[in-house]
């Protein structure tokens, strides 16, 4: 082992983990609100294809 004081040189383009911009967390009230929203919207999808398919010469 040496003795003698070596220079570091540090990197000043270093940028943190903890820097990075993280996108907002949502609520739970949020999510929830869009999954009945998107619910809904594939119940209605699927009644309409019913419909659709439905044999009206009964």
């Amino acid at each position: 082992m040496s003795s003698d004081k070596d220079d570091l040189s540090i990197e000043d383009d270093f940028v943190a983990a903890e820097d990075e911009a993280e996108p907002p967390v949502e609520s739970a009230k949020t999510n929830l609100s869009k999954r009945r929203t998107i619910d809904n919207m594939l119940e209605e999808r699927r009644l309409q294809k019913q419909l659709a398919d439905f044999d009206y010469d009964l």
